[in-house]
């Protein structure tokens, strides 16, 4: 396993999603790296277990080392100095799909709030909904006519890494500060899920 405060980050995160019995969505996890600007991207999906395929609602991840982060690492690796803290730059889509009718935003907006819970230093703040309408190909299947609708709130904030973070993976403030979001995740597609709205059924019940 490559030994990196990002995977460490990572892994802290992912144990603060089994804490908190979401389920990770198969084939939906991805380590990129930029062979240009040499940014590090991870992304993965998890939803509430039982909601079928697709789910209900989802929370997708996106998690950004920027080339920024990885000198001011190895500046401290290199010489134990950490003039500027690196950080992870974090996205967070809570997208509710598979609706047979299309959702007034002011619902979406009511059920979830403005900011995450603390997460390090800082928050994770409210960046917009996104609506989207899916219509069947009739060319390939004449006899489906049934629209799909699905709508995305996203929320991105910046996860400063402590002095004791990276100079010690096994450091507790990880699982502390990644605890938190995951049980914010948890109890927010709750909410979601539990909003009043008309949802086609699963594709495994087809």
């Amino acid at each position: 396993m490559l030994d990196h405060v990002f995977t460490d980050a990572i892994s802290a995160l992912r144990d603060a999603f089994e804490a908190a019995f979401l389920e990770r969505q198969a084939f939906e996890e991805h380590f990129q790296a930029d062979v240009l600007l040499g940014d590090l991207t991870w992304e993965t999906s998890y939803g509430l277990p039982g909601e079928g395929e697709p789910p209900r609602v989802v929370a997708h991840i996106t998690f950004d080392w920027p080339a920024w982060s990885q000198a001011a690492y190895r500046q401290w690796y290199v010489e134990a100095e950490l003039e500027r803290r690196p950080a992870i730059e974090m996205e967070i889509v809570l997208r509710i799909q598979r609706m047979a009718e299309p959702v007034d935003p002011a619902m979406l907006f009511n059920a979830v709030p403005e900011q995450s819970p603390l997460v390090g230093d800082d928050r994770l703040e409210r960046a917009g909904l996104t609506s989207e309408i899916a219509h069947p190909d009739t060319a390939i299947d004449p006899l489906d006519f049934t629209t799909e609708y699905a709508a995305e709130i996203t929320f991105e904030g910046l996860y400063e890494l402590a002095e004791e973070t990276v100079a010690d993976g096994t450091s507790t403030l990880l699982d502390e500060h990644f605890g938190a979001l995951g049980g914010w995740i948890a109890s927010t597609l709750v909410k979601l899920g539990d909003l009043p709205l008309a949802f086609l059924p699963p594709d495994d019940n087809d």
